[in-house]
């Protein structure tokens, strides 16, 4: 079991900590409801350094890019950060995961933690021929992320630039918390805004202390990841290994927009496009609980009928809507919007309906 940089720190807190993609990571402090409300409504830090993170270099470093991610990385300035995925050559995907244009020829790639061997792999198998240079500086990085409506106002005391300037999935490369070079980034995963730190595993004590002391008079507190699982699933936002993996495609799984047929070659391109062509025979869909209950991982979806036609991919007790809600896929002809299905919940069969994302408006 992997340990992050501030472990000890995290226990000192009174954090629960729990095994997560292969490291001991807080998975809460005072519980999930208060951790997500204070995010929702204030401002709230979560340490994920369990992310992986990649560099890829030199001249042909967007040839590779573009080779093994779906979405065109060459529309990307410096400064600009972009959504994508990692397709497999069976249909699936390897991962999902944000690309960085940092420099002009150097590439970020932050990755799921749970798949850092698997993508490198990947990644290098691609890059034999291109010959990018690549990096794996994952056990040499640490990630906080700072959420909520406050968060700007709450940091903005910490660095010299303007925080309000970072617009959604930009970033800049600037002073924060006593440290010279850090990537301030806003690619969040709540819903609530904010922004991201990357700094070097040396400073991230220090990075974490003043995060806290600058937003104490805005209520900050420490998140872990059980408020980070159910603000995301609010916003519908998919979790590799619940609502993708290796199966499932990323034009079933609503990612067609991060899929961009128009540039010139990506890991099996042509596979998808067939796809796109004969149409998807299932879709992953968001659905909310008529009845009291909480959906999970595996439970079974049911038509109005009783029949099972899907599964639960990822499901909880929304915080802000006080209702049951969840992801799973479904055969086409049930997927839209408005449509009766049914969620067993051990010996009940829960009415429920399936709606658009997201399921929280703000």
């Amino acid at each position: 079991m992997k340990t992050i940089t501030l472990n000890e720190l995290h226990v000192s807190l009174g954090a629960k900590m729990v095994p997560f993609a292969g490291y001991s990571m807080p998975v809460s402090y005072e519980g999930v409801t208060v951790e997500h409300e204070t995010v929702r409504k204030g401002v709230g830090v979560f340490d994920v350094s369990h992310m992986g993170e990649f560099l890829i270099e030199g001249p042909n470093a967007l040839e590779l890019v573009q080779k093994v991610t779906s979405n065109d990385a060459s529309k990307l300035e410096v400064g600009m950060a972009q959504y994508s995925c990692m397709p497999n050559e069976t249909g699936g995907i390897v991962d999902d995961l944000i690309v960085y244009r940092v420099k002009e020829e150097t590439y970020l790639l932050v990755v799921n933690a749970s798949n850092i061997e698997k993508d490198w792999e990947h990644i290098a198998k691609y890059n034999v021929e291109i010959g990018a240079v690549i990096k794996n500086i994952s056990d040499n990085y640490s990630l906080l992320a700072i959420q909520g409506p406050k968060a700007v106002e709450a940091m903005q005391s910490l660095t010299s630039v303007d925080l309000l300037s970072i617009k959604f999935y930009t970033f800049v490369v600037a002073d924060f918390a006593g440290i010279p070079h850090v990537i301030i980034s806003a690619t969040g995963y709540t819903g609530s805004g904010g922004f991201e730190i990357y700094c070097k595993n040396e400073e991230v004590e220090q990075v974490w202390k003043k995060v806290l002391d600058a937003g104490k008079e805005y209520g900050i507190k420490p998140i872990g990841l059980a408020a980070r699982d159910t603000l995301r699933l609010e916003m519908g936002y998919c979790l590799y290994g619940n609502d993708i993996d290796e199966s499932t495609s990323p034009l079933e799984a609503g990612l067609g927009w991060i899929t961009k047929f128009a540039k010139e070659d990506f890991v099996n391109k042509e596979g998808l496009e067939q796809q796109k062509k004969e149409g998807i025979k299932r879709k992953l869909v968001a659905f909310e609980l008529k009845d009291r209950g909480i959906p999970r991982q595996g439970y079974p979806i049911l038509d109005s009928a009783g029949n099972e036609i899907g599964q639960v991919t990822s499901g909880t007790m929304s915080p802000s809507l006080g209702k049951g809600i969840g992801l799973g896929y479904v055969p086409i002809e049930h997927a839209s919007a408005g449509s009766e299905i049914r969620i067993q919940i051990r010996k009940n069969a829960m009415e429920a309906s399936i709606v658009k994302l997201p399921f929280y408006k703000g």
